[in-house]
């Protein structure tokens, strides 16, 4: 018979932390070895060691100018036997592997949202600076980097890959654990950067790859409107982070944030094509209080004659603010017009943005499919599909 007599241990020695070790040791609950000007515990753990006050706590390597700073400073000691990148808080870490690294320098220098705009170019740089402080918003850049390279070298877009799943799972895992800790400052630009990013991978990931397997064609499901409900829980975050904030890295987007919250007509159809008033009975005595296509209509037409590279972030929340109340039901209710104007809105809007794209194109062809199956009557709905006198116009 087995003894069920409690084993006897050695007394376990704890560690006691250097009274004048460096802080990022300290944070870490780490023994520091004092050695000056990088102790070996930030060395391999891929920070700049911050014994001077002028160093911030878990500064990553990976920043040029402190890699040039360890430079100077580390010039008699020996060389690290590998080129470690990491992204760390005070509650979590993760080591950046080589193909991590080669996404980060490939796209993450640049915007993913929307390519042609400077000002997203500038924000993107300054995320990537973030990122390495925190994971989560690390997580979420990785994924959303590798979902861009799925669509430019994959047909149809592929699946998601391993990869991409993990880092997706990550970013929303420390994510959603970081909302319930208090929200300072420093942090509220990286939080908004990721819930950005969320919202770009579940709008750019349809469940499935084809059309006649996607959304109108296929039963309703509450998935369906994922990207719809994670879009308001971003904008959700807006009173707590405030990116219009004087000190915010997105505050030079104002005149981006100005035009998604731009008031759209009141009354009447001025600007708004013939037929796309016909479609959407709309007429001179038309609000969006008598008419759930009112404001869609209207915000289609915005974009209708923009050059495509014109068609920004600002334009495009416009259309995405309309879908709520009546006009919402009727979409999950798979309404012909209201098809009609998401079909349009996804033929304009994908041109220009990748990640709008990579669902319009098994949507688009599902929503023409749908409508010529369950309403090919609908002579004013067909004309503006392929093929019909109002294609494209």
């Amino acid at each position: 018979m087995a003894s069920t007599c409690p084993r006897e241990f050695p007394e376990r020695r704890t560690m006691r932390r250097s009274r004048f070790g460096c802080r990022n040791c300290k944070l870490r609950k780490l023994k520091c070895d004092e050695g000056r000007p990088q102790c070996k515990r930030c060395s391999s753990f891929g920070i700049l060691c911050n014994f001077k006050l002028n160093v911030p706590d878990l500064q990553p390597v990976a920043d040029d100018a402190v890699r040039s700073l360890v430079g100077r400073e580390r010039a008699g000691l020996q060389p690290p036997l590998t080129s470690a990148v990491w992204t760390s808080d005070a509650s979590t870490f993760y080591q950046l592997d080589a193909k991590c690294q080669d996404f980060v320098n490939r796209y993450l220098g640049r915007s993913l949202i929307t390519p042609d705009d400077p000002n997203m170019i500038e924000v993107n740089r300054k995320l990537l600076m973030l990122a390495f402080t925190h994971p989560f918003l690390m997580h979420a850049s990785l994924a959303v980097a590798l979902a861009y390279d799925r669509h430019l070298n994959s047909p149809l877009g592929g699946r998601r890959t391993v990869e991409e799943c993990y880092h997706w799972h990550q970013s929303t895992a420390l994510f959603n654990r970081r909302l319930r800790e208090p929200i300072e400052t420093k942090d509220k630009d990286a939080i908004w950067g990721t819930a950005a990013a969320l919202v770009i991978l579940t709008f750019s990931t349809p469940d499935s790859q084809t059309s006649d397997a996607s959304w109108p064609l296929k039963p309703s499901d509450p998935t369906d409107w994922a990207w719809l409900r994670i879009s308001r829980g971003k904008m959700s975050l807006w009173p707590i982070v405030n990116p219009l904030r004087p000190d915010s890295i997105f505050c030079v987007m104002a005149p981006t944030f100005a035009q998604m919250h731009s008031p759209l007509p009141g009354k009447g159809i001025d600007g708004i094509a013939r037929g796309l008033a016909i479609v959407c009975h709309l007429e001179d005595i038309s609000t969006a209080k008598n008419n759930p296509y009112f404001n869609a209509a209207h915000a289609i037409t915005q974009i209708q004659d923009l050059p495509d590279s014109q068609v920004t972030l600002g334009w495009i929340e416009v259309f995405l603010r309309s879908i709520r109340g009546p006009f919402k039901s009727l979409l999950q209710e798979k309404d012909p017009v209201a098809l009609l104007l998401l079909y349009l809105w996804y033929r304009k809007a994908g041109r220009g943005i990748w990640w709008i794209e990579a669902r319009a194109r098994v949507e688009c062809p599902s929503i023409c499919s749908y409508l010529r199956l369950y309403h090919n009557g609908y002579d004013a709905v067909i004309a503006f599909l392929p093929g019909g006198p109002l294609a494209d116009t």
